[in-house]
């Protein structure tokens, strides 16, 4: 055999470089099909969960290529007959792959940082995501310098130093990541925004639920399910909504009026104050306002008749008031610890607005809408008790009822 060598030369450094190469192949396909397999197993019946989330990044499999490479990074050495240069060129091409998977398994390793810190408490208040992108955009640029300082044999040191003089260019390529990278930081630092929050953004045409935050944007899933894609740093550049205190008070505004045909309003008569006296919501209402505008009277009604007009009396207006107010203090569904107004706004040409300004305690939008249109639904339909008409402008069938009634010369209506 060793004759044979002997007078074959070429035979040797290839027989001993496939014997790296099998052994390095080997001990690969041995490590993954084995020892990871051993590995999985004590994971998936570990009690914790983090063991599992670096499997399903497949941190450990990317892991195992550094094997087969560190084997032939060595093995080149022991081959006869290789040229010094080849041997220099063979390991750092291994070395640049080396620091290629290195790369990858950072990689892999931050996908499975943020799926474990996904599944704590505090992750919707302090999302991380956009930091860990940070890192794989430091990680691979780290790799690219390493890789290319490898291949042509030069420190990396001077490549780092090399970046000053492109900073303008750098800044100018990556303006949008740097402030979404520095918008990033300030929204998780200062509680801005969560995943789950729902935003409107009018800029954007976005109004729904915050559904991811990343480094370059934040993702929104609007009401008509449509998708709206913000940049992250536009959020400091431009005002936003968030209803997040709203949802967490556990109360949900109602703000809305009725409009009163000022036509309609007069004072009640002694019987139809009787008549409301009779009414649980108005009966405590009305006894103490009849003894407060009596002896109002008695004191100012003296002299001549000219001071009549000054004397107070009871409206429908302020007894619907009065009314609305009770029946919101004892609505189930109205948050009784926050504010309940029924106030009055400036007349104008649209009628006497009556404005309903209060909270419902369920903040879920069908419940919310529900109940808002329960109480406006029940205060329309009451209105007619009081005598008050709503203000409306007219309609096509107003005026043809109007039309009807003018007669011309015979008694003919017009049509």
């Amino acid at each position: 055999m060793a004759a044979w060598i002997q007078s074959n030369p070429l035979w040797e450094p290839i027989g001993v470089g496939a014997t790296v190469v099998i052994v390095g192949e080997v001990l690969h396909r041995l490590v993954r099909q084995y020892l990871l397999r051993v590995l999985q197993l004590v994971a998936a019946r570990s009690q914790t969960h983090w063991d599992d989330a670096f499997f399903e990044a497949r941190t450990p499999h990317r892991l195992t290529w550094g094997v087969p490479l560190v084997v032939w990074y060595f093995g080149v050495l022991i081959v006869p007959g290789i040229p010094a240069w080849a041997t220099t060129g063979l390991q750092r091409v291994l070395l640049a792959l080396m620091v290629a998977v290195l790369v990858r398994v950072v990689h892999s390793a931050l996908g499975a940082v943020n799926r474990i810190y996904s599944e704590l408490p505090m992750a919707k208040e302090r999302p991380i995501k956009g930091f860990l992108q940070v890192g794989n955009v430091v990680a691979y640029l780290s790799g690219l310098i390493l890789v290319v300082s490898i291949v042509i044999d030069r420190n990396p040191i001077i490549f780092l130093s090399g970046l000053g003089a492109l900073t303008a260019v750098l800044l100018l390529l990556f303006r949008d990541t740097l402030l979404s990278l520095v918008a990033g930081i300030q929204i998780t630092t200062n509680d801005l925004i969560r995943v789950g929050d729902w935003i409107e953004m009018s800029q954007f045409e976005a109004d729904g639920d915050v559904v991811d935050i990343a480094l370059n944007s934040v993702k929104v899933q609007n009401w008509d399910l449509t998708f709206s894609v913000i940049p992250t740093h536009k959020f400091l550049e431009h005002s936003f909504r968030n209803w997040r205190g709203m949802q967490e008070s556990g109360g949900r505004r109602i703000k809305r009026a009725i409009h009163i045909d000022q036509a309609t309003i007069r004072f009640l008569t002694d019987d139809e104050i009787d008549h409301f006296a009779s009414w649980e919501l108005l009966g405590e209402y009305l006894t103490g306002k009849r003894g407060e505008v009596e002896e109002f009277n008695q004191g100012h009604a003296v002299g001549s008749e000219s001071a009549v007009p000054h004397l107070r009396g009871l409206t429908n207006l302020g007894t619907f008031r009065a009314y609305v107010f009770q029946y919101l203090k004892q609505h189930p569904e109205v948050h009784q610890d926050m504010t309940i107004l029924v106030r009055q706004l400036a007349s104008g040409s649209e009628g006497l607005p009556i404005e309903i300004y209060v909270f419902t305690s369920d903040t879920r939008w069908l419940q919310y809408e529900g109940v808002q249109a329960d109480i406006f639904d029940h205060l329309l339909a009451t209105l007619p008790a009081f005598d008050l008409r709503v203000f409306q402008r007219p309609v096509g069938s107003d005026m043809r009822s109007a039309l009807k009634d003018v007669r011309i010369g015979d008694g003919d209506s017009l049509t």
